[in-house]
């Protein structure tokens, strides 16, 4: 086996490699979007509703609304197709902020972005999307229904549902209005301002994150960790779970291993683990069970429906089901085998996705495969409230950045723009007639 040393140096050199290939990677979408714009011609609005083609986009995360961009510039210009976006939730939330915002004060709003017809930018031509704020609650073969009884037919479907937890906070808001969103935020942060013995259960991302952030505003409080692996952050790298735990001891949390809490022992005074040791607790944050959100096409497609709960599909990401050849599946509802699923894998399945359903409407055959890159797993952990790790691994070495925090918000302020709206203006829900 080659030395350490010599084997980060190589997993450096193919770092910068594969920045090079995301770098020419999005100035060949643009270069193909520029030259589709000009030989093209004038995109035309879509033709009279009831002859129009419906591309029906199932959740808005990072992965649909990504797809539903690309879609809505590079579909047929002639006026067939037009772009249905489904998305419950008014806001986009910005899910990397939660555990963050669950501890630190007056930054909660920011975790709301607004929709915006800006994201997709001025060459789509006017009703080349629908916005529909409502929730898909069956999908047929031909159409979706949702949840206030519209049934919308499609010609290509995109299953973009994302994940979802129990019990909400801090790994997802649970609640699809921002306003309420936002009193859920502050009601965490005044219940951990009020507590005196913290206890999170789960050590992966968000209970590593929530564990540091509480202990380091509130140092004079009791912060324990419970998890039930003999390692936190067990599913990346040695040198990342050594730096995690590093920066817990450092701040005075009190870390369990191996041990899982008892569903039904939070009183509000202790909580018991399947060991039977009591733990003092006023304040429980459940960091656990997040499973993939793959209900809707339980009884469309059952056998795609992996152990896991996540959706299978073929390489092209269309849905494993054969008979189902214009459906397709991106994110984290996909069963790719992705070693840490996040907002850059969720954006490239996006692109193939897309671009698949943009070469079957021209009438080609979607052959765009999706393959896990290792630099897509990239993870930003932040340890505390003025540092982080940035941790690069291919499963066998490793590339551990340290930095300093000096943005409580964590640069939420970028991904705003990135999603076209002005940094904190809330421009409201998206008007369905965009």
């Amino acid at each position: 086996m080659l030395p350490e040393r010599i084997r980060k140096a190589l997993l450096f050199s193919r770092l910068v490699v594969y920045a090079g290939r995301v770098f020419f990677s999005v100035l060949w979408r643009s270069a193909s979007a520029q030259i589709a714009s000009l030989t093209e011609g004038t995109p035309n609005p879509p033709a009279d509703p009831s002859g129009v083609k419906n591309v029906v986009v199932v959740g808005a995360a990072f992965a649909g609304y990504f797809a539903a961009r690309i879609l809505a510039l590079s579909l047929p210009r002639d006026g067939r197709y037009r772009v249905v976006v489904v998305e419950p939730n008014t806001h986009f939330n910005f899910t990397w902020v939660l555990p963050r915002f669950c501890v630190v004060e007056g930054h909660e709003h920011k975790a709301f972005i607004p929709y915006s017809p800006a994201f997709f930018g001025k060459k789509v031509p006017a009703g080349m999307v629908r916005w529909v704020t409502d929730r898909v609650v069956s999908v047929g073969r031909e159409s979706v229904e949702l949840s206030g009884g519209e049934r919308i037919p499609y010609e290509f479907l995109l299953i973009a549902t994302g994940s979802a937890v129990t019990d909400g906070l801090p790994s997802r808001v649970g609640n699809e209005r921002k306003a309420a969103g936002v009193e859920l935020l502050r009601a965490m942060q005044a219940r951990i301002k009020a507590a005196g013995h913290i206890v999170v259960a789960g050590g992966g991302a968000a209970g590593v994150e929530v564990a540091t952030d509480a202990k380091h505003q509130y140092p004079d409080k009791t912060v324990t960790l419970v998890h039930s692996r003999q390692a936190v952050m067990h599913r990346f790298g040695p040198g990342l779970q050594t730096g995690a735990m590093e920066a817990l001891e450092r701040l005075g949390v009190r870390v369990v291993l191996g041990e899982k809490v008892v569903a039904d022992s939070v009183d509000g005074k202790y909580i018991t683990l399947v060991s039977g040791t009591k733990i003092e607790c006023d304040c429980f944050i459940n960091c656990t069970g997040q499973k993939p959100a793959s209900g809707l096409i339980a009884d469309l497609a059952p056998s795609s429906i992996a152990a896991s709960g996540h959706i299978k599909v073929r390489p092209t990401l269309q849905i494993a089901d054969e008979s189902l050849p214009n459906v397709y599946v991106c994110g984290d509802v996909a069963d790719t085998h992705d070693m840490n699923p996040n907002s850059r894998i969720a954006a490239r399945q996006a692109e193939i996705a897309a671009d698949n359903i943009v070469r079957a409407a021209r009438g080609k055959a979607p052959t765009l495969e999706y393959k896990p890159r290792w630099g897509d797993g990239v993870i930003k952990l932040t340890l505390g409230l003025d540092r982080s790790m940035t941790h690069f691994w291919d499963g066998s070495s490793e590339l551990l950045f340290r930095g300093k925090e000096t943005d409580p918000a964590l640069m939420c302020g970028g991904a705003w723009s990135a999603l076209g709206v002005k940094p904190f203006d809330d421009t409201g829900v998206y008007s369905a007639s965009a």
